[in-house]
């Protein structure tokens, strides 16, 4: 019994020397990937009464953008990231794809990737409207997951600069 004294001791010392790593950042949110989109969509409100710029739609880019909805609520999310992305192909710089790509790579958990859309899509629409308010909630939801505190909340505030009046109508 004495002689397993030291072992038990040296197994407790290997312990506290092997302590677990911890992460360099901490998430600043518990949201499922599903809540995440959640409130993605949610920021963009119903787009009443303000200014909201739609751009024409390609009826092959608009196809792929359905089935891809469609994939997504099948739970396909591989799927449905791969048709975002065959539409992306044929029109490289459409904010609302590159958005709706950033919102798949959230159901993939690939956080990166959808902050890198979502600030390419920001910088390519019309800094105004709902799918603008989309663009900052992903941008927030991702800064919240990377744990950066500040990131989450400037792009909270710019989620209401999004929201412009329309022109007055004569």
């Amino acid at each position: 019994a004495l002689r397993a004294a030291p072992a038990v001791l040296l197994l407790g010392l290997a312990a506290c020397a092997t302590a677990p790593e911890l992460p360099a950042t901490q998430s600043l949110t518990t949201a499922t990937p599903a809540e995440m989109v959640a409130t993605i969509r949610a920021a963009a409100g119903d787009g009443e009464r303000e200014l909201d710029v739609q751009p024409l739609r390609d009826s092959q880019v608009e196809d792929l953008r359905q089935r891809a909805e469609r994939l997504q609520q099948q739970g396909h999310h591989r799927d449905a990231a791969e048709a975002l992305v065959q539409a992306i192909a044929l029109v490289a710089d459409d904010p609302a794809l590159l958005q709706e790509r950033a919102e798949a790579a959230i159901l993939l958990g690939d956080h990166a990737l959808a902050g890198e859309l979502a600030a390419r899509a920001q910088s390519l629409g019309s800094g105004v409207g709902p799918l603008c308010r989309r663009h900052q909630a992903t941008l927030e939801q991702v800064a919240l997951v990377q744990g950066d505190a500040a990131a989450a909340a400037t792009a909270k505030a710019a989620i209401e600069a999004c929201r412009v009046a329309p022109p007055p109508r004569w």
